[in-house]
């Protein structure tokens, strides 16, 4: 399936990581039904990459779980 996601009005929110002073930060944007867009928050005009929604969740669930820790 090949189909176009608009993310001109999209409403972006920043990582709950973020601390404020501009680091590696993420923006995810709310809102759409099957996929997550996320985009680097130091490059808001920059391309945003388009995850599905249970894959997102498979990886947000695995940060949470420490999977991915240095």
């Amino acid at each position: 399936m090949n189909r176009r996601v608009q993310l001109v009005e999209a409403s972006w929110r920043k990582s709950s990581y973020s601390n404020g002073q501009g680091g590696n930060c993420i923006e995810v944007a709310d809102g759409f039904r099957d996929v997550v867009p996320v985009r680097d928050s130091k490059d808001p005009q920059g391309p945003a990459l388009i995850f599905g929604a249970a894959a997102w969740a498979a990886f947000t669930n695995g940060v949470k779980a420490g999977h991915y820790y240095r």
